[in-house]
């Protein structure tokens, strides 16, 4: 999902439960199809208080007037709407897109059509970084929570939407991306923020203080343990993506050896091709196999020419983002 409102784990489904327990109300809008060039994508979330305060967005801001009234009218009787919007060109063009389209609005008010005990589990599965799907039948009404097992390719595309029965729709909440950049070097100050700016939860890995400092990296999480270490503790997974920068073997092979052993969908290296051809000699020793060696990406990032520390990030942001998007 997209949203951050008040946590990045919790998110949009967080806010609307805290605002329910403390007994503001809370309704969640949520896009469940669109056609056409729709500013928002499918999933996106907006919260509404019952005061009207509103975190989040379903549209770039064309139709969020609407679906507030919309939603404090649902507030009142607890039944949920499906509301369907037209975006004009005019409107589209004000959000950056070309053209206009037309969205579909679930709209449902907690504790009615939205359970309570639903919400709650799908805040805790969020908040554990437990790939979890929302599940609302929009005929009956039902509502449940799904698993990775039972929509497998959703989880895996990060794509929530309308079964092909036309009434179930699945809404994807997979653990936020993140970046866990090793080595606080230049290219990383400039790496970091571009990855937060991409939606990435940005970690820095340095067990040197003048390099892993947090005046050289505000508002970045920042371990100082040795990499192997630092990287067991923060957990590795398919949603990681892990990158080397600190052209020192002894910091970066233990990174890299725990990136191997894990599911991150990406592990970058910094390195010239001579640097990259020593590193392999070294895992190869190390006993990791041509299969495990080939997943890494090396020299790190997309060949665009770049020369400076922030020509590098962007190559290193866009080879993650090709990575992530088209496997």
């Amino acid at each position: 999902m997209n949203d951050t409102p008040d946590s990045e784990l919790g998110g949009i489904p967080a806010l609307a439960l805290d605002w329910h327990r403390a007994g503001q109300g809370a309704v969640i809008a949520t896009v469940v199809q669109t056609w056409g060039s729709a500013p928002r994508p499918v999933g996106s979330q907006l919260a509404i208080r019952g005061d009207g305060h509103m975190q989040g967005s379903v549209s770039g801001g064309c139709v969020e007037g609407a679906v507030i009234v919309d939603a404090l009218d649902a507030l009142e009787d607890g039944t949920a709407r499906q509301l369907e919007f037209g975006v004009s060109d005019d409107e589209a063009f004000a959000v950056g897109l070309a053209c206009g389209g037309t969205i579909r609005v679930l709209v449902e008010p907690v504790g009615g059509a939205m359970p309570v005990d639903v919400l709650e589990g799908l805040v805790a599965a969020r908040m554990a970084r437990t790939a979890i799907a929302y599940v609302a039948d929009l005929d009956s009404g039902d509502r449940r929570l799904g698993d990775v097992g039972e929509y497998p390719d959703r989880f895996r595309l990060d794509r929530s939407g309308v079964e092909d029965d036309g009434r179930t729709f699945v809404a994807i909440h997979n653990p936020p991306l993140r970046m866990i950049v090793v080595g606080g070097v230049h290219i990383a100050q400039h790496l970091l923020p571009l990855a937060r700016a991409c939606g990435y939860d940005p970690i820095l890995v340095d067990p040197r203080p003048a390099f892993g400092s947090p005046a050289r990296f505000p508002d970045v999480q920042i371990l100082d343990d040795w990499p192997d270490a630092a990287l067991k503790s923060a957990g590795l997974d398919a949603r990681t993506a892990v990158v080397t920068l600190t052209h020192d073997a002894k910091l970066d092979d233990p990174a890299i050896m725990a990136a191997l052993t894990s599911d991150v969908f990406y592990l970058g290296c910094l390195g010239s091709k001579r640097t990259h051809g020593k590193r392999i000699t070294r895992l190869q020793q190390a006993g990791f196999n041509d299969d495990q060696i080939a997943r890494i990406h090396a020299p790190v990032g997309l060949d665009i020419g770049g020369r400076s520390p922030a020509e590098i990030a962007v190559s290193v942001m866009a080879q993650v983002t090709t990575r992530l998007r088209k496997g």
